[in-house]
């Protein structure tokens, strides 16, 4: 665990949603703000990681906007409501990042590494080398690869995830006991 004993002010920490900090919904999408339901300790990790890292990034996969399920607006209020409960309790969200696009292969959905070029667009001292991508899927783990990232798998909702697996640097079963570990 080197790396995580030498996180200073200058790292960037970069957060799935869906399945790190809120419940998933099976086979749909969190439409609404009223879905939103974040995991227990999910304000308190983010609490400590505030006084941790210089950003606090949100890189989320969203086709139920190409599939016509919900709508950018729709989004955006769930963003507003979780960046407000994160607040509430002590923590920050610098920037959400979302890929709409139905292509797989789109530049910006995860596994591609789109987005974290947009957040390096707006904040230019991001430096992926002193950067931590947390996910509970492969396609996370994925991104943070090709970004030359760090990675941390939370098996939230993919616990047969096998590990170690050459694309996972850390494990963890919750983002407080990740959050605990730093």
């Amino acid at each position: 665990m080197d790396i995580l004993e030498n996180i200073d002010p200058s790292w960037t920490l970069f957060l799935d949603r869906d399945g790190v900090l809120n419940h998933e919904k099976h086979l749909d999408y969190i439409r609404n703000v009223s879905e939103l339901k974040l995991y227990d300790g999910v304000v308190d990790a983010m609490r400590i990681f505030a006084t941790l890292f210089s950003k606090i990034i949100i890189v989320t996969n969203q086709k139920g906007i190409g599939k016509g399920l919900m709508t950018d607006q729709d989004l955006d209020g769930i963003h507003n409501s979780l960046k407000l409960q994160i607040e509430l309790g002590g923590g920050c969200i610098d920037a959400i990042y979302y890929c709409s696009d139905m292509a797989d292969n789109s530049p910006n959905r995860k596994p591609q590494c789109g987005m974290a070029y947009q957040a390096q667009q707006q904040f230019p001292e991001i430096d992926f080398s002193k950067s931590i991508m947390v996910g509970n899927r492969l396609s996370d783990m994925g991104f943070a690869r090709n970004a030359g990232m760090h990675s941390v798998f939370l098996a939230t909702t993919h616990p047969e995830v096998e590990f170690p697996h050459p694309n996972i640097d850390f494990r963890f079963n919750s983002l407080i006991e990740f959050a605990n570990a730093l």
